[in-house]
């Protein structure tokens, strides 16, 4: 499966919902953390505030949690996963799904920004 995101073409390459089967992050499907994309918050001018990034780049931030990180994972809820759960696997989901360093910074920023307004 694979997307194309401005210029860049990216995918998962292991298929929707194939993060829970093989142990990342995805594998607490059960507990509530997955749901809807209306559960996955939009970013806000309070989240740019709290978190001391520019609502532009928490904005890019859920633009990729949304169209890329999704089609792995399903809509994982980012409050339910501690700091450093994110900070230890983002690297190598971003590098796994062929995404930029920018568009890593910008999901990290965003899901941290979540979580201090929560």
């Amino acid at each position: 499966m694979a997307m194309v995101l401005g210029s860049v073409v990216v995918g998962c390459t292991a298929g929707a919902g194939a993060g829970a089967a093989s142990g990342e992050m995805g594998d607490i499907v059960d507990d509530g953390s997955v749901g809807g994309i209306s559960d996955v918050p939009n970013p806000t001018p309070e989240m740019a505030a709290a978190s001391g990034h520019s609502l532009e780049k928490i904005q890019h931030g859920h633009s990729v949690y949304i169209l890329q990180c999704a089609q792995c994972h399903g809509y994982m809820k980012p409050q339910d996963f501690f700091d450093d759960e994110w900070e230890d696997t983002l690297p190598d989901m971003i590098g796994h799904a062929g995404l930029s360093s920018s568009d890593e910074q910008a999901v990290l920023a965003y899901v941290l920004a979540v979580k201090k307004v929560e």
